[in-house]
């Protein structure tokens, strides 16, 4: 899959943190039942790189990527692990090179109109914008639209359930990250039920 396809599979993108690589499948097949497709581990914690080759061998309706990939160590390492994604903060000269010579489909990080244009000149036309309530948030995307007709953003920082259909609203806006539908508490607690129910909100969301 490109990106962009990646992107419009589903409305929200889950920012996942897992402490517990036991937690991973059964939350991925909470989220599946729910509606959401594309699920982003990250690389915050230990388990994370362990998480995905579980998503990848158990769960294979799932779009498993790994975000949080700071270097090219993390990219092989996501890679390995197979990640069939990538995400990242930011974006440095190396890092999209590596990503080029992968062929990994990736969404790397912007936040100004300049990281914009360096990840255009490096051939990546989708893109995310973090931290986007920090950077402006939707008056933010609105001005990047404006200049920027090509890009498409997944704007992910501060956005809610709350919030989300305002983003998503955007012509730029493919798809928006976050952290609600896979809160700790719940994971931590196995409220697998709790979690569907916030996925089928999630995945309900209007999207022109």
């Amino acid at each position: 899959m490109q990106i962009v396809e990646i992107m419009q599979a589903s409305p929200v993108m889950p920012v996942i943190v897992l402490d517990e690589v036991a937690h991973a499948v059964p939350l991925a097949r909470a989220l599946l039942a729910g509606g959401i497709r594309v699920l982003e581990v990250t690389l915050r914690t230990k388990a994370a790189l362990d998480a995905v080759r579980a998503l990848r061998a158990e769960v294979p309706d799932a779009i498993v990527g790994v975000g949080t990939i700071k270097n090219t160590d993390d990219l092989a390492a996501a890679i390995s692990a197979g990640a069939q994604f990538g995400v990242s903060p930011g974006a440095t000269p190396s890092l999209l090179a590596a990503v080029r010579e992968s062929g990994l489909p990736f969404l790397p990080g912007t936040m100004t109109p300049s990281n914009v244009m360096a990840a255009r000149d490096a051939g990546f036309f989708a893109v995310k914008l973090f931290p986007a309530q920090q950077a402006g948030g939707i008056a933010m995307l609105k001005a990047l639209g404006s200049v920027f007709g090509d890009v498409l953003f997944c704007p992910t920082g501060g956005i809610s359930a709350a919030t989300a259909a305002d983003y998503l609203a955007l012509p730029n806006v493919a798809c928006v990250g976050g952290s609600w539908l896979a809160p700790a508490a719940l994971v931590e607690a196995g409220d697998w039920e709790a979690i569907t129910v916030l996925a089928r909100g999630a995945a309900g969301l209007p999207k022109p």
